[in-house]
């Protein structure tokens, strides 16, 4: 029979630690800053050229 492969995946799941709450909270402001700019980015240039293109559409 084959050789059974040992699974990386789980030789990683038995190394994890938990980190400290700080670094924890750090990080989550980081990727709500990251996303906040993301937001901001969109909805000043994706959605800008809807916006015009509504604003110029004549209804009859």
């Amino acid at each position: 029979m084959a050789k059974k492969a040992n699974n990386p995946f789980k030789e990683m799941e038995k190394t994890l630690i938990e980190v400290p709450p700080s670094l924890k909270k750090k990080v989550m402001d980081n990727i709500a800053i990251a996303k906040l700019a993301m937001d901001m980015a969109s909805l000043f240039s994706t959605n800008y050229s809807a916006v015009l293109e509504n604003l110029f559409k004549t209804k009859r």
